[in-house]
């Protein structure tokens, strides 16, 4: 697995996470747990969506 997911896209994968997680929260609804999917994302710098596309925000190597 090559990772493609650059330093601000995890950033902003991690806050949406927890945004999402807040709400669902905050409703006391299980869509809360939809947050997991960005931060895991994120964490693994991995994103399954961007392999198909050969979507890299990570930095360009030489």
């Amino acid at each position: 697995m090559k990772k493609n997911v650059g330093s601000t896209d995890r950033i902003i994968r991690i806050i949406i996470g927890l945004a999402i997680g807040a709400i669902g929260y905050y409703y006391q609804s299980w869509w809360g747990l939809l947050g997991l999917i960005p931060i895991l994302t994120a964490l693994i710098n991995f994103c399954p969506l961007y392999a198909p596309f050969k979507i890299n925000t990570g930095k360009k190597t030489s």
